[in-house]
């Protein structure tokens, strides 16, 4: 009864019912990277009822990051963002269960960690994750959904679905160069909108609903509120 009401707002969607809400509290969602997209990512899809989540990190908490990213508090500076997220997620939701994996992702133990899941939300905040969350998807036949950001703009995709889309189609390993950057200045509420937008396309995935973005990749400017939609 008490999990029924803690989800009764989700239940009463006609789109996804009791049956949906049983789907994503028996799923497993693993999170690269527990920065300012991991943030609302992992506190939507544990404030929705996804019954195992995976906390992957292997950073600190940065005073830099409290701008942006929302887990955190400034006592938890220095402290392991894995093992922080766990403390604050685990008090919003004391049913699901936390792998907590504050060694990050690498290409180590990368398959194994991907095939214990279902899906994956790739937070990351580099290249080289990235092409390894693709690839060892594309191995394993997993459904990963992508989110990027940078200053004023964000970017949102479903990939390993439609017609087996994969990243490197998107952006092309060779197309990364210097005058792309991986570091860059970002304004704070952006990653909450890209992060939350990453967390509803998990849902759909997930209990099967909607039209998610497989084979598209959205692009916003949070700047102007310029959005496009690119299909392959």
């Amino acid at each position: 009864m008490e999990l029924d009401e803690r989800y009764s707002r989700q239940i009463m969607l006609s789109q996804l019912g009791e049956a949906g809400q049983k789907r994503i509290g028996s799923s497993s969602v693993l999170i690269v990277g527990l920065g300012g997209l991991g943030a609302p990512v992992a506190t939507y899809l544990v404030g929705a009822g996804v019954g195992r989540v995976g906390l992957c990190d292997s950073d600190v908490v940065s005073l830099s990051n409290l701008q942006r990213q929302v887990l955190y508090e400034t006592e938890m500076i220095g402290l392991k963002k894995a093992e922080c997220a766990y403390k604050r997620l685990s008090a919003l939701s004391p049913e699901t269960e936390f792998d907590i994996i504050p060694q990050g992702l690498n290409e180590d133990n990368a398959e194994k960690l991907i095939a214990d899941f279902d899906i994956v939300v790739d937070c990351c905040d580099n290249f080289a994750t990235r092409y390894l969350i693709d690839d060892v998807c594309a191995s394993l036949g997993k459904k990963w959904v992508y989110g990027a950001v940078g200053d004023f703009k964000g970017q949102l995709s479903v990939m390993n679905a439609c017609g087996g889309h994969k990243y490197r189609d998107w952006f092309p390993e060779d197309d990364i160069t210097p005058e792309r950057p991986e570091v860059a200045g970002v304004i704070g509420p952006l990653p909450g909108v890209i992060g939350a937008m990453q967390a509803a396309e998990t849902l759909k995935v997930i209990a099967g609903i909607g039209e998610t973005l497989e084979g598209k990749l959205f692009v916003f400017d949070l700047l102007n509120f310029d959005t496009f939609l690119i299909s392959r």
